[in-house]
């Protein structure tokens, strides 16, 4: 009986101990970076002085020489790029819209879709048909469909707190309605912006086109636009709606994830990764995506260099390429962890912009939830509330048929659509404090993954 209350003290007082330390370690890291941070220099000079980093532009090449720069300046003790070949899909000239009711025309802002072809060089005009379901768009048939211009008009749900929720039942008009627009022989398709603010900034975003079908153009319309266009059918069902954008597709592009590494002195061949993707959309500076959670990567390994934290395993960041209209950076890190015989055991990844952090979403098995979830006494005091099963992360999912245990980074979410793919996605509507805040998040757990183990 003595032996087993010893016993019980003695594990009581470990945990304690350890307990003890880990809180201290995980002051110091919110009091470095909150004191010194460094991430929000560095996103300002990415938004500012680079921009926009579509897949294959010269934005993405200079993204890839500024962050392999910066992790060289902070003395990683290696830094290198992953070759991968990336879409390049452009622009072109800016799009104009309106419609027109008799002789009167309404311009309207538009945004085509990433991936999207092009209106043939004078435009398109054509009647508009309004859906607000692929079932009920199927269920008007092609009789009525064929020669129209489809407008997709299914608004995300604001009923929904989790806005990634409502994003997750409205996106799918943007990715597949070119598609299914084609099927019943539409000649074009425009699509209701996915945010929930009310504005006249479209949002653009990737579309892809099924196989077999005709490519038709494809278009974002604001919602302020969406509306009046919605209202001015009711009024006059056999208006005429005009577009004319000037995108194309061009031949894979050369680029590269960059990759950042402190080796651990245990064992060194285990690897924490944490990540975001470097490209963005073309239309803004990709502030809040992802150009926070690449530099809050860097920063988090930085961090723990700075305040002298020697890691058992090796911790690695790496700006992915190429999440926005292709996953190629992803894929192609997960395939060389596979060829290299690399052994990752957890990755982070921050791709929900940079606001006040609330928690982590856990990819893996029930005991690896268990002991992350473990944690959440330590974590709690920094409003870090919600760590349990969630998503991981586009660019690190990957990893997943390796084992690996993915984390996805969860801050707020109620104003990520405000600025998601629009081209008001810049760097004055980043908090700093919000950003040093996720940053400190983020090298918490990379600490508590470094010295327990997963």
């Amino acid at each position: 009986m003595k032996k087993s209350i010893f016993f019980l003290l003695l594990v009581s007082t470990t945990t304690f101990a350890q307990t003890s330390e880990d809180s201290l370690m995980i002051r110091k890291i919110y009091d470095e970076v909150l004191s010194n941070g460094q991430a929000y220099e560095w996103l300002r000079y990415l938004c500012k002085q680079i921009g926009p980093r579509l897949s294959g532009s010269v934005g993405a090449q200079k993204a890839v020489a500024y962050t392999k720069q910066l992790m060289e300046q902070e003395k990683f003790d290696r830094v290198f790029l992953q070759d991968v070949k990336v879409p390049h899909w452009v622009r072109g000239a800016k799009e104009e819209a309106y419609f027109k009711i008799g002789k009167e025309k309404t311009k309207v802002p538009i945004a085509a879709l990433g991936g999207s072809v092009a209106t043939a060089p004078k435009g398109l005009e054509a009647e508009v048909i309004e859906v607000k379901s692929f079932q009920q768009l199927r269920e008007l048939g092609k009789d009525k469909v064929k020669g129209k211009i489809v407008f997709f008009n299914r608004p995300m749900d604001p009923t929904k707190i989790n806005t990634f929720e409502a994003y997750g039942g409205a996106v799918d008009q943007r990715a597949n309605g070119a598609t299914e627009a084609a099927n019943l022989g539409a000649v074009g398709a425009i699509v209701r912006s996915v945010t929930t603010r009310q504005d006249d900034v479209p949002h653009s975003g990737s579309m892809r086109y099924g196989t077999g079908v005709p490519l038709i153009p494809t278009a974002a319309i604001s919602t302020n636009a969406a509306n009046l266009l919605s209202q001015k059918l009711k009024e006059h069902p056999n208006l005429t709606f005009y577009f004319r954008q000037n995108c194309e597709t061009l031949p894979d592009a050369d680029s590269h994830n960059v990759v950042g590494e402190i080796k651990g002195r245990e064992k060194p061949d285990e690897i924490i990764v944490v990540g975001g993707h470097l490209d963005s959309w073309d239309i803004a500076e990709g502030a809040h995506d992802d150009g926070a959670g690449c530099v809050q990567s860097i920063e988090a390994v930085r961090l723990l260099k700075v305040l002298g934290y020697q890691p058992k395993r090796t911790i690695r960041a790496v700006m992915f390429m190429n999440e926005e209209n292709g996953l190629k950076g992803g894929i192609k890190y997960a395939d060389l962890a596979k060829q290299n015989n690399e052994k990752h055991i957890a990755a982070i990844e921050s791709d929900n912009g940079g606001f006040t952090p609330r928690g982590f979403g856990i990819v893996g098995k029930t005991d690896q939830k268990a002991k992350i979830i473990g944690w959440k006494p330590l974590l709690a005091p920094y409003g870090l509330h919600e760590i349990g099963p969630g998503g991981g992360g586009a660019d690190i999912g990957p990893l997943a048929q390796h084992g690996t245990v993915l984390l996805g980074y969860k801050p707020d979410t109620q104003r990520y659509f405000d600025y998601h793919h629009a081209a008001n996605d810049n760097f004055e509507n980043v908090s700093k404090r919000e950003l040093d805040l996720g940053t400190a998040s983020m090298a918490v757990l990379i600490y508590l993954l470094d010295k327990y183990g997963i």
